[in-house]
């Protein structure tokens, strides 16, 4: 462990951007005295929460069809969702880069 000295207002913006970077405060500095980039995708939380909601109406949909409770399940609407998350992927892709 290694002790640093901040004045008040570095601190205080050095820890803003640390938690807009949805890092700590002791990564963000790592990672900015490293010279690594740090990157923020704004949206992705919510993108990836809805695309582990599809995979898991999917598992649910192969167990039930697995133990023969359905057969040959309607996956027009989750495939309507997930091209929706690939398109919203895209452009969070494409403004990054």
């Amino acid at each position: 462990m290694i002790a640093m000295r901040f004045c008040e207002s570095d601190y205080a913006a050095i820890k803003r951007k640390a938690e807009k970077a949805n890092m700590n405060f002791t990564e963000f500095v790592t990672v900015a005295a490293m010279n690594k980039p740090v990157t923020v995708i704004n949206g992705l939380n919510d993108v990836l929460k809805e695309q582990k909601a599809i995979g898991r109406n999917i598992n649910q949909l192969t167990t039930l069809c697995n133990m023969g409770k359905i057969i040959c399940p309607d996956l027009r609407e989750l495939k309507a969702q997930y091209a929706e998350v690939l398109t919203t992927l895209n452009e969070i892709v494409g403004r990054c880069g």
